[in-house]
């Protein structure tokens, strides 16, 4: 017994693999479940992501040193004998944000998917299929299990979207895997290329492989072949178009697991891969990507102010606000790094926020378009109040985490070596813009919903407010919104560290 207390308070216990692995093998178990409805299958759904939740909080709160930029909680087991095909799974820094941020998403969510009844055993096995992929991801300590994970991920997605959609779910699903897959094929090609440069023996160890170096001419091709992967996913212009029509399109829970977590895969892929181990192509590329995001920032602004679909409408804000997090990592600085790192993690909770608002009004009043809605104010104050405060954090209020993680990648911009005064002082206005057609966009949206006689003076309209379930999950996800614009330091020192050794090591050397 003490041997195994030992193990299980050490580091040496496979913490990494029960958390990765636990979601799909539990959700597989639903299908064995007795038939009493559907409570039993999303109470059991709901325990298996808090036991995550906890086990994930557990074993980095005890086992996960932030002074260390180094991998901890390092699993490295045999896989595949054939062609030395390993389980490699480790965390650092930069993965702590996301994973934890998965998993609160993730637990939301679920709750959101509460109204759900067709299929609902499949619904709630393919949440769990899509948290193991997407944790999986974040914790891959090996090039081609980062790429499986990837594209583990993305079957759950096609699923959800196709069979629990809108009018166009097909047509939006399609339009997904084509575009996702495609970008896939680029990320393959790329880690194979890696894999086998320089030996007969495949090298997929992002430790062994982050001490490689390339001529650069074959750097760039690869760096080329992971950017359009890690594009499509961010998303980066011109590859955006499929994220409106699966937002339009998702039931509102996809959409929280979309906005909360799916796009940020790209922006870690960008920073995990593209900067960690092709750090010379980076350099050559950055000024491109901050180009592209600047451009990003006032393309997707201007177009969201004319979408008349609501959820198309936060989706093109999503689309912007990615804008920033590309600047920070082309900056090449500790700033707007750590600016871009919080931007994911901010973005994640404010997205899945406001997609989820999107998705309880159109319960009530089952209208898509802005032009349609109005006089929601009174019926419905609880929601109002919810939505117009999350508004006013995706418009980056001060006080907000949104103000705090766009204001260090302004800092970021500005305090770069890499580049001249007067394109920093160009993209830093252009930026500004962007910051002021936010407000704008997001806004007239809050008072074509909210505000006016519409659908007040109609009487066959019955509204009934927010109850408790729907009241918890936003303000679960508001709490720690205010809790990072107030004190962003918590974030901030998780990936401090590793943030500091990735441009220590590779760009100042």
């Amino acid at each position: 017994m003490v041997q195994v207390y030992l193990v299980f308070t050490t580091n040496y216990f496979p913490w990494l693999t029960i958390i990765v692995v636990l979601p799909i093998f539990a959700g597989s178990l639903i299908f064995f479940l007795p038939h009493r409805g559907n409570k039993l299958i999303k109470w059991y759904t709901m325990c298996i992501c808090i036991l995550e939740l906890l086990l994930t909080t557990y074993a980095f709160c005890y086992h996960f040193r932030l002074d260390d930029p180094l991998i901890q909680l390092a699993e490295d087991y045999k896989w595949i004998n054939f062609f030395d095909f390993y389980w490699r799974l480790g965390i650092d820094g930069l993965s702590i944000g996301p994973i934890l941020l998965t998993g609160f998403i993730t637990t939301l969510a679920t709750l959101a998917a509460w109204p759900v009844t067709r299929d609902s055993r499949l619904f709630h096995f393919l949440m769990l299929a899509m948290y193991s992929g997407q944790i999986g991801s974040f914790s891959s300590r090996d090039l081609l299990l980062f790429f499986i994970m990837w594209e583990f991920e993305l079957i759950p997605v096609y699923l959800l979207l196709s069979m629990w959609g809108g009018k166009k779910r097909l047509y939006s699903a399609t339009k997904f895997i084509l575009y996702t897959a495609g970008g896939s094929i680029f990320l393959l090609i790329g880690v194979l290329g890696i894999g086998l440069y320089g030996s007969n023996e495949p090298t997929l160890n992002f430790e062994t492989l982050a001490n490689q170096s390339y001529p650069v001419a074959l750097e760039i091709i690869f760096y080329i072949g992971f950017l359009i992967a890690f594009a499509v996913k961010s998303p980066i212009i011109p590859l955006h178009t499929w994220l409106p029509d699966t937002h339009g399109e998702a039931h509102y829970s996809t959409c929280m697991l979309l906005a909360g977590i799916l796009l940020k895969m790209g922006a870690y892929g960008l920073v995990r891969i593209n900067m960690e181990l092709l750090p010379h192509a980076h350099s050559i590329f950055s000024p491109w990507l901050i180009i592209v995001g600047t451009m990003q920032i006032i393309y997707a602004a201007s177009t969201s102010l004319g979408q008349r679909n609501l959820k198309k409408r936060i989706a093109y804000s999503s689309v912007s606000h990615m804008g920033f997090i590309i600047i920070g990592i082309g900056s090449i600085t500790d700033t707007g790094l750590n600016g871009a790192i919080l931007q994911i993690i901010s973005h994640g909770f404010i997205g899945a926020a406001l997609f989820f608002l999107a998705g309880t009004s159109y319960d009530r009043m089952r209208l898509v378009y802005l032009d349609e809605m109005g006089g929601m104010a009174i019926p419905i104050p609880k929601i109002f109040t919810m939505f117009s405060i999350l508004s006013m954090a995706s418009l980056a209020l001060p006080g907000m985490s949104g103000f705090v993680a766009e204001l260090i990648v302004f800092f970021g911009i500005i305090t770069s070596q890499k580049y001249f005064l007067m394109p920093k002082i160009l993209i830093t206005f252009v930026m500004a813009i962007g910051m002021i057609l936010t407000p704008i966009y997001s806004l007239s949206m809050s008072r074509q919903m909210f505000y006016g006689y519409k659908l007040f003076n109609a009487p066959s309209y019955y509204f009934f407010d927010s109850g408790p379930r729907e009241l918890f999950v936003s303000i679960s996800i508001f709490l720690p919104v205010i809790g990072i614009g107030i004190y962003p330091d918590f974030v901030l020192s998780l990936a401090g560290e590793k943030v500091e050794t990735i441009l220590y090591n590779y760009f100042y050397r």
